[in-house]
């Protein structure tokens, strides 16, 4: 099952209507049907570049930010502990939010053109998707805290040396080469690892600290340095 996020005109962007194709994409995987989980999107210049800015720049108080926040993280978790494997194929820049959503799943195939990292803190905010709490499932806790504080963008060669790509795709052929070793082994194999990663997730309350994380960001989005952040940023795009 695939999912494309289909907003280029705007770096695919996530908006309210992105957020209820998640929550539908959630859903319908937990099919038995289903064998992968794929997320991507249109084009070849962004997966995603995090939360519209546009639309939720609006939200300004710790409360109207906790409701945003809290809906993408619960989709999130969703995604995250689905019973098949989950493959973001990372076709364009990951930045932000964009990174979060790459980092909730199992694999990342990132292009090697793509350039991605969590740089929420240019904005004076966290992660807040639960981002964070994965990236530090995923990485050495060294690589992690470097890649979250330093709010910079990486190559994919980088992020394939520091583990966060699982795999840095040239041409269509890397994909399909990727894929065609998954479907060599039963899906009923995958399914039973998997679930031994969400018995672990469960046993180290995950989910209550991706909520802490969320509670966190929505603390520092209220603040005067987050506003004022992305005033200057909107000011800059505008120009």
């Amino acid at each position: 099952m695939t999912f494309t996020i289909d907003r280029p005109h705007v770096r695919n962007a996530i908006n309210d209507s992105v957020t209820t194709g998640l929550e539908e994409l959630a859903l319908k995987a937990q099919n038995s049907s289903v064998r992968l989980v794929v997320i991507t999107a249109s084009g070849k210049q962004a997966f995603c570049s995090g939360g519209d800015l546009s639309v939720f720049h609006a939200l300004r108080t710790e409360e109207q930010a906790y409701g945003m926040l809290k809906r993408m993280s619960d989709v999130l978790y969703s995604i995250k502990t689905l019973s098949v494997p989950v493959v973001a194929i990372v076709n364009g820049a990951a930045v932000g939010g964009g990174c979060e959503i790459a980092t909730a799943c199992d694999y990342r195939l990132v292009w090697d053109h793509a350039k991605c990292g969590f740089i929420q803190g240019t904005l004076a905010i966290t992660s807040g998707w639960g981002g964070g709490t994965y990236l530090l499932e995923t990485l050495q806790h060294d690589k992690a805290l470097k890649m979250l504080s330093e709010a910079k963008v990486y190559t994919a060669v980088e992020l394939e040396n520091i583990g966060w790509a699982s795999a840095v795709i040239r041409d269509e052929q890397d994909i399909e080469a990727f894929f065609e070793q998954i479907k060599k082994i039963h899906p009923d194999v995958h399914r039973a690892y998997k679930e031994m990663a969400i018995r672990k997730w469960q046993k180290t309350d995950l989910q209550e600290r991706v909520e802490q994380e969320v509670r966190k960001c929505a603390v520092l989005w209220e603040r005067e340095a987050h506003h004022g952040a992305v005033d200057r940023f909107l000011n800059k795009t505008k120009k």
